[in-house]
């Protein structure tokens, strides 16, 4: 119908305005993103809905979608030529409006739907934008179904159906809303700072968090699709640095970061400590474990080792599985182990029931994360932090790198790090542990100290993650060792940030 789409169109022409335009370098590993207009159309986002849909029939799931947008200049336009693709697919479609992407996955529970298409670039720079998507709720993609959606839509591989339906929720916005407050009530109002960078979360966390009692400080919680703040990550350093001093002039007991499509969390403590996601997952972890003993977690590969070497944790009789970086990765990890709850160190939370049902929801882990704190009484969230064992950690750091060569990148080092492990050679004067290679290579020194590298998922970039038990030079001399090797590349650019 579309026919085969093309990577030549150039706005402003005639041939623009008729033709699909679909980089194929906007299929990523679990989602799909693109720079609009530049890697794809409007009439591209209409193919890349009716091979959605195509796909849906394939696998035999019924043709019912969730959809809904973030809040962009472009957002809702892109979301109509999704749903006009997906209507011509044959699919009923349930178009939420402007949402957070977990307001999208709830809805396949609450209106029964079993497919999701969420509209987002999550945090990335307004001009890009992507599609969260899955067919089994709560998992999203991965991919097997982003390689086969792929190969449908790059092939022209639609196949138009009749029956194609349209719904409309204007007040799913409250329905969500009641949904993730309901049945929390802390015990006394903790005075919070919420950050939302000026994404869609603003629209949604501060009225959460004031519905289960907090006494919500906002901090750029105005929707602007410009970001003028700083990027709403709660990864970057830039936006954790900005709610640390907020912190500190307004006395809140604590700061609580949320990303642009509302589906990760951040923290910053009391005395405006910056506290990475994967040690927040740590105090969540004894949380939780403290009632549920022997409770199974799943973490990936860039998260802090206490997982395993925690006295608390051992001693609740915690079980951990490291696993893939990525938030299809551990949802679908924590769902096929029954484990009682995922974290990512980017600070996707997955809870199972009876606290989450599945997917990753930044609303939902803050409201964790605040009960927790309620649960200690006076102990502040620097106390909390404190009484875990001392470690050095990097931030994640993003060296550019073409979406075409990362991965050759990370198999040459990778080669690198195997090779020394199998000669039983040192490195940084230690014996080499274990050279993990689950999601790009992870090294681990006999004192504990690692390094991990791997491809970045949706964007043009590598990750670099360091951590050591022992010092911040050993941290230090892990992540220079690495950087080392990633210079031998003339292909590595920039970081996007580095200790």
């Amino acid at each position: 119908m579309f026919g085969i789409p093309r990577t030549d169109l150039k706005p402003n022409t005639p041939q623009y305005e008729s033709n699909a335009l679909i980089s194929a370098n906007g299929f990523r590993e679990y989602d799909a993103r693109w720079l609009f207009e530049k890697e794809v159309n409007l009439t591209g986002i209409q193919a890349l809905g009716l091979g959605l849909g195509t796909y849906f029939h394939e696998i035999g799931v019924p043709p019912r979608v969730v959809v809904g947008h973030d809040y962009r200049s472009y957002s809702l336009s892109v979301k109509q030529a999704l749903t006009i693709g997906l209507m011509t697919a044959g699919c009923e479609v349930h178009d939420i409006r402007m949402a957070i992407t977990p307001a999208a996955y709830y809805a396949q529970f609450a209106l029964d739907v079993p497919c999701v298409a969420m509209v987002t670039a999550s945090h990335n720079e307004n001009g890009w934008t992507g599609v969260k998507m899955g067919a089994h709720r709560p998992l999203t993609f991965g991919p097997d179904e982003i390689n086969r959606l792929k190969e449908i839509v790059l092939s022209g591989a639609g196949v138009p159906r009749s029956g194609g339906n349209y719904f409309r929720y204007d007040g799913f916005r409250q329905t969500y809303m009641k949904a993730v407050s309901e049945g929390h009530k802390l015990s006394r109002p903790i005075k919070v700072l919420v950050a939302c960078g000026n994404g869609t979360g603003g629209a949604f966390a501060p009225e959460a968090l004031r519905k289960i009692g907090a006494d919500v400080i906002e901090m750029d919680c105005d929707l602007d699709y410009n970001f003028p703040n700083y990027n709403p990550n709660p990864e970057d350093l830039h936006m954790l640095h900005a709610i640390a001093k907020r912190v500190k002039e307004t006395g809140a007991e604590i700061g609580i970061a949320i990303d642009g499509d509302g589906d990760r969390c951040g923290v910053v403590d009391n005395n405006g400590n910056e506290i990475f996601a994967d040690k927040i997952g740590v105090l969540l972890a004894r949380d939780l474990s403290s009632k549920n003993h022997g409770a199974q977690f799943v973490v990936d590969v860039k998260s802090t080792g206490l997982y395993l070497t925690d006295p608390v944790l051992k001693a609740n009789g915690v079980k951990t599985d490291y696993w893939k970086t990525g938030h299809s990765y551990i949802k679908r990890r924590t769902t096929e182990l029954n484990a009682l709850a995922g974290f990512e160190k980017s600070g996707h939370f997955f809870f199972n029931p009876p606290i989450g049902r599945g997917y990753d929801d930044g609303i939902i882990a803050a409201i964790a994360v605040l009960e927790m704190l309620d649960r200690a009484g006076k102990t502040t969230m620097s106390d909390l932090v404190d009484s875990l064992p001392k470690t050095w950690g990097s931030p994640t750091m993003g060296p550019y790198c073409p979406d075409d060569k990362k991965y050759d990148v990370v198999a040459a080092i990778t080669k690198e790090y195997e090779d020394l492990k199998a000669k039983g050679a040192k490195l940084l004067g230690q014996d080499i542990v274990s050279v993990v290679t689950v999601n790009g290579v992870r090294v681990t020194l006999a004192d504990g100290t690692w390094g991990l590298l791997r491809a970045s998922s949706n964007k043009p970039s590598l990750v670099v993650v360091c951590e050591s038990p022992v010092s911040d030079a050993n941290m230090r001399a892990m992540f220079k060792d690495i950087d080392t090797r990633l210079s031998h590349h003339s292909e590595v650019g920039e970081y996007d940030q580095k200790i």
